[in-house]
């Protein structure tokens, strides 16, 4: 049986875990309101653009582009893909990146010649270890999604779509449904269905048609790069939203079991304890009773 002395050192040690993992948990949840703020700041601005996308839909909706479907369907496309895979620098975030990354492999055996564009150090730790090939790996992005970061990789994704390099492009992230649960999910980033930008809602007809300077065609392929930088931009931050969601889930859980240990040790400790001072007592007893006896027979 563990001493006192072992049992107080173990005690400290997960008193020392729990300081942790509570420094961690407030980190997390720090983070993690900043980071909506900052998407609750950006958001009205794309919200304006997808609104000029659906006025544009309006007037012409027959209007080509290469960053949509023709206006009479969806056709098959074949060719390579590119995969932006949103992961986490570092894990302690339960099953947040292993989710992420099982989103990514059901890609690569769907469509083999995917090229693959990650974004966090777990994910290329894994594909490295894995021996799967990275087009592009952006660093530092992970722990601080900027608007600047997220246009720089929707310039490198849009420059290889526009020269045809790829036939489509989707985006594995995860996103936070609600404060309890996120889940990963894979979306087409291009091409775009036209019916995404439509709406239902009966709007007021236009009185005179709009002007759009130099073609309809060129205004809405320049309002679509800044509409996909700010998509990959939300897609960053609910990301990293979900990732300090699921740290803090991870560190909560890791304290109600350090408050668990902290209780069995504590009881451990003082039944040992208990049994040391019963010892001592029993000891200190039967020493008086051998110095009587020792007495008597002296007398």
């Amino acid at each position: 049986m563990a001493n006192t002395k072992e049992i107080k050192s173990h005690i400290e040690s997960v008193k020392d875990t729990r300081k942790i993992t509570n420094a961690m948990y407030l980190i997390a949840s720090t983070k993690l309101r900043k980071a909506r703020s900052e998407l609750d700041r950006t958001r009205p601005y794309f919200d304006a653009l997808q609104g000029e996308i659906k006025r544009i839909f309006r007037s012409a909706d027959d209007v080509d582009s290469r960053y949509f479907y023709p206006p009479q369907g969806a056709p098959p496309l074949d060719g390579t893909y590119g995969c932006l895979v949103i992961t986490a620098d570092k894990g302690l975030a339960g099953a947040y990146n292993q989710n992420v990354i099982k989103e990514a492999q059901r890609m690569l055996s769907e469509h083999p010649d995917t090229k693959l564009f990650v974004v966090g150090e777990y994910g290329r730790h894994f594909f490295a270890q894995h021996s799967i090939p990275i087009e592009h790996s952006f660093l530092y992005t992970a722990q601080n999604p900027t608007m600047e970061r997220a246009r720089e990789i929707s310039s490198i994704l849009l420059d290889r779509y526009d020269r045809g390099e790829f036939a489509k492009i989707f985006i594995i992230y995860t996103d936070m449904e609600n404060s309890l649960s996120s889940a990963a999910h894979c979306v087409r980033l291009l091409p775009f269905h036209r019916a995404y930008f439509r709406t239902d809602t009966v709007e007021k007809a236009v009185a005179e048609p709009f002007e759009f300077v130099p073609s309809v065609a060129a205004v809405l392929d320049n309002i679509m790069q800044s509409y996909i930088s700010g998509f990959i931009y939300s897609a960053l931050i609910d990301s990293f939203c979900s990732e300090q969601n699921a740290r803090m889930t991870a560190m909560d859980a890791a304290n109600r079991n350090a408050e668990k240990l902290l209780g069995e040790l504590s009881l451990q400790y003082n039944r040992v304890r208990q049994a040391a001072i019963t010892q001592e007592i029993t000891e200190v007893s039967a020493g008086a009773r051998a110095q009587r006896s020792k007495h008597r027979k002296e007398a």
